[in-house]
């Protein structure tokens, strides 16, 4: 999945779709652009004094968090794993490591797998 692709899946067909799985390449490559619109608003913010700018990064959350609860899908664990990062130093990490492990081969109870559908990867 390239970089559009997981962008234009992320903002608009699968908005605010909790079900399902994501790829890897999926979430990365949405989590690249987040990060991107967020230091590029909040530096905005920052340089011109105007702290409402930071509701710009509001329509990004929505889908960051549907990504992430797919993303744990494809590795068959609960959405509800998203809060082992609020545990202190730790939780992070294993929040992380938990997004880079590779998906389930096959079907799982989330669904089928997003490698078996076709998915040109590029």
């Amino acid at each position: 999945m390239s970089f559009t692709d997981a962008v234009h899946t992320c903002l608009t067909a699968k908005y605010a779709t909790f079900t399902g799985r994501a790829r890897r390449a999926e979430y990365w490559w949405y989590s690249v652009l987040y990060v991107i619109a967020t230091l590029v608003i909040v530096g905005t913010s920052l340089a011109i004094e105007v702290p409402l700018l930071n509701l710009l990064l509001l329509p990004f959350i929505v889908p960051m968090l549907t990504v992430s609860v797919r993303r744990l899908h494809d590795t068959g664990k609960s959405g509800r794993r998203m809060l082992i990062a609020l545990i202190p130093v730790a939780g992070p990490v294993i929040y992380l490591v938990a997004m880079t492990v590779d998906g389930t081969p096959g079907a799982n109870q989330y669904g089928p797998s997003p490698k078996a559908v076709a998915h040109p990867v590029g």
